[in-house]
């Protein structure tokens, strides 16, 4: 008997619902990861840090295609993210990236981008070290770092001597 081929998928849920929806997941024994980024909240009397989910209404899940009914089922599941009809399947070293850039950044920011060609860099030191991507805009110490298939674009500051260029 073959092994079924897992793969990570984009599902979209109801709003407000990422945080519930990973732990129902847990609950089922599917493996999920919904990206939570720390940021500060400010109330009349006081401050405080807050962890709250980097893609709204997002989470991920690592999946045969056959379990796909299993997780629609889900309460607070709206459906899988799809792309050119079928299911957008996110590739391993994107949910690599997003939990290093996670864990070395706090308060990141994420921009929709419109889809263009730009120079290819790669990035030469720090945590997203031989990360190849495209530039979407680079000003003073800052770069963005492209996740094509989720169609975001993370924003980190980097030092301007940590980019290089590469040709194609």
């Amino acid at each position: 008997m073959q092994q079924e081929r897992h793969a990570w998928y984009a599902i979209y849920t109801r709003p407000r619902w990422e945080k519930k929806v990973a732990a129902l997941l847990e609950r089922r024994q599917v493996e999920s990861y919904c990206p939570l980024n720390t940021v500060e909240r400010q109330w009349s009397d006081r401050r405080k840090l807050i962890q709250e989910p980097l893609f709204t209404s997002y989470v991920f899940v690592r999946i045969p295609e056959s379990k796909m009914p299993h997780v629609r089922e889900t309460e607070g599941v709206v459906n899988f993210v799809y792309w050119l009809g079928k299911p957008a399947v996110i590739a391993d070293h994107e949910i690599d990236m997003i939990r290093r850039f996670l864990r070395h950044y706090k308060q990141i920011s994420l921009e929709k981008f419109p889809l263009r060609h730009d120079a290819l860099v790669e990035i030469t030191a720090g945590p997203l070290m031989h990360q190849r991507g495209r530039i979407v805009e680079l000003g003073k110490n800052r770069v963005k770092t492209v996740l094509h298939t989720l169609g975001y674009s993370m924003i980190a500051t980097v030092a301007t001597d940590e980019v290089m260029m590469v040709t194609a």
